[in-house]
């Protein structure tokens, strides 16, 4: 059966606070992207049971709905028709996520934004080392002296050798500065003319340039060290921002005719004198010292430990993409990366938690979103398991992190080591120095999270929670819907409470003259505070206007309420108004029924006052307004 797309997009639009709830929306391939205002409006239980939805996560301040190639296009296109919102590009997301995000996010985000785009090129030199030293310690091939090897060893390192330079580039990207001034200063910082840094314990020259102008004990005004940067990414990052800063101030200032002179000169002379000057020996010196704690973290069994637990929730907060600078310090510093099997070990204890949830799962949607997540948690790709699955029960999120820790454990004990980053899981057999202790570790972290889940997460009970969950919060709505809206009509049927929050008007002053005539029955008028209608009893849906500004409502005793947005609102052709329900529903008092924009109504030129009518009062003797 074909996926109905507009009922799709309008359960999504319902249960997650409705258009006003929502600052951007966009879609990839697979997923809609949302940028949501306030996440406690949103139901994620019952958004994760639509049909058509196959998981949901949030990820860098974004709501993201899985949905699915070939279909996520037409559920955004109604999504974009019931909300009345225009078409946003995934980076008008990104954009409006960013800047919804906390200061310290903020900071941190251009990291994973520098080095994301240069993976590739660390995972194919990682890959191609791996394969060379492999390759090269096979007794009795000869490969080690070889020409071949020799090549093949200069194209894999060649990454490592000039990562200053391709790190400048991206930086550039991200920080808005022309990427060709990011390349020179990225090479000025591996020059040949200085001595390379891994050498540096070899003796390096000075240069002084103001002369030998003892400032303080152990810095000479104009020093620069002829020191090359090749073990370093910090400072080149730092230097980098410095660079698109001041390139796009000169932009501003610089007169046109001048600027394509004058601009590139001051900016890679003044970065330069910076970058040997303070930025280089000040950040390198600190790189450094991150760099060894973080090899004393990992080779330290409980600092393992506790990394391993802990990283699943790093990507969580979207905070891994900082350990790229650590590895990248390690491989280009001429060591081994031993951050990778900390990661590996939480990663793949993320698939062995996610596999278990698949096996054990007996309803299809589950199965079918757990399964093709785990392959993919496998090879080192989380997040689908994590947000799709594991962190949806909870459980096995928990069970993952516990694989994760005594995996890392493991990992540091043995002093597994790999040559690239940016490869986890089943692909890491590739990078890694150790294969039989690595798949040991992939064994023990995994099969740990795999029987804890098994042990502990029970399909039925998830089911049960969430269902006791989804209740309470619908009753909640309710009784905070009750509590507010007090009754305003009554009849020997029952009583007739307000459908939302604002001033109440006499029927004779609604600026209508037969709403105000009573010809339709008798009523009231409601200046609103809020865009919000509720049921106003325990009844059934009877009409629903075309142009979606009034609903009728049948209740006990043929009670035949009609509720009616705006006056004159007719006009607008449903244009600011949302229906919430359809002919036929049944709904509870306190239940949401309408949404509807005062902004869009008084822009129409139409007073926003709600008439409140019961259209057959006459059939009741005892009909009296309360208020």
């Amino acid at each position: 059966m074909a996926l109905d797309y507009r009922k799709c997009a309008k359960e999504i639009v319902d249960h997650i606070g409705g258009r006003e709830n929502v600052a951007q929306a966009a879609h990839c391939a697979t997923r809609l992207r949302l940028v949501i205002k306030d996440n406690s409006k949103v139901d994620k239980a019952y958004l994760e049971e639509i049909e058509g939805v196959k998981g949901l996560f949030e990820s860098n301040g974004q709501l993201q709905v899985i949905i699915g190639t070939g279909t996520v296009n037409k559920v955004y296109d109604e999504f974009l028709d019931i909300t009345g919102m225009t078409a946003a590009t995934k980076d008008d997301v990104k954009s409006a996520a960013a800047a919804r995000m906390p200061l310290w996010r903020r900071l941190l985000k251009p990291i994973g934004d520098v080095f994301v785009p240069i993976l590739p090129a660390i995972v194919a030199s990682g890959l191609m080392m791996g394969i060379v030293e492999a390759l090269g310690k096979i007794p009795g091939l000869g490969f080690a002296g070889s020409d071949w090897y020799q090549f093949l060893d200069m194209v894999a390192n060649t990454a490592f050798a000039y990562l200053p330079v391709i790190v400048a580039i991206s930086a550039a990207r991200v920080f808005g500065g022309n990427i060709f001034l990011g390349a020179v200063i990225g090479l000025l910082m591996i020059h040949s003319s200085l001595t390379n840094g891994w050498n540096a314990a070899d003796g390096y020259k000075v240069w002084y340039l103001f002369g030998h102008i003892q400032i303080s004990p152990g810095y000479v005004l104009g020093q620069i060290n002829q020191l090359g940067y090749q073990g370093h990414v910090i400072p080149v990052i730092l230097s980098v921002f410095f660079m698109s800063k001041l390139e796009q101030w000169l932009h501003k200032k610089v007169p046109e005719m001048l600027d394509l002179f004058i601009t590139p000169l001051c900016t890679v002379t003044v970065t330069a004198f910076l970058t040997f000057m303070v930025i280089g020996p000040i950040f390198s010196s600190l790189e450094s010292l991150v760099l060894k704690a973080a090899e004393f973290l990992v080779h330290n069994p409980l600092g393992a430990m506790l990394m391993g637990a802990l990283y699943p929730v790093t990507v969580v907060m979207g905070l891994h993409h900082m350990y790229n600078v650590i590895e990248a310090g390690m491989l280009s510093s001429g060591g081994l990366n031993t951050w990778m099997p900390v990661a590996s070990a939480a990663n793949f204890a993320q698939f062995g938690a996610c596999l278990a949830v698949g096996i054990k799962s007996v309803k299809q949607k589950t199965r079918s979103i757990a399964v093709p997540s785990s392959l993919s948690a496998s090879l080192g790709i989380t997040e689908p398991a994590i947000f799709g699955v594991n962190m949806r029960f909870m459980k096995p999120f928990v069970c993952g992190m516990v694989g994760g820790a005594i995996g890392a454990i493991f990992g540091a004990l043995t002093g597994i080591g790999a040559t690239a980053y940016g490869v986890t899981g089943l692909p890491g057999f590739l990078t890694i120095d150790k294969p039989l202790l690595y798949a040991i570790l992939l064994l023990i972290s995994g099969g740990i999270a795999f029987a804890g889940t098994w042990v502990l997460w029970s399909e039925e009970g998830e089911k049960k929670a969430e269902k006791e969950e989804r209740e309470e919060k619908e009753e909640k709505k309710m009784e905070e819907a009750e509590a507010v809206l007090s009754a305003v009509m009554s009849t020997e049927a029952g009583e007739i409470y307000s459908p939302l929050r604002g001033k109440m008007v006499a029927q004779e002053e609604i600026p209508d003259e037969t709403f105000a005539a009573g010809v339709l029955g008798g009523g009231l008028g409601i200046e609103p505070e809020e865009e919000t209608v509720y049921a106003p009893f325990d009844g059934e849906i009877s009409s629903v206007a075309e142009s979606k500004h009034a609903i009728g409502i049948s209740g006990a005793g043929e009670m035949e309420l009609l509720i009616h947005v705006g006056v004159d609102t007719v006009s607008m052709n449903g244009e600011g108004f949302e229906p919430l329900v359809k002919e036929g529903d049944k709904v509870r008092r306190g239940e949401p029924i309408l949404r509807f924009s005062r902004e869009k109504i008084k822009a129409a030129g139409h007073p926003d006052l709600v008439v409140v009518l019961l259209t057959n009062s006459d059939d009741y003797k005892d009909f009296k307004l309360l208020v």
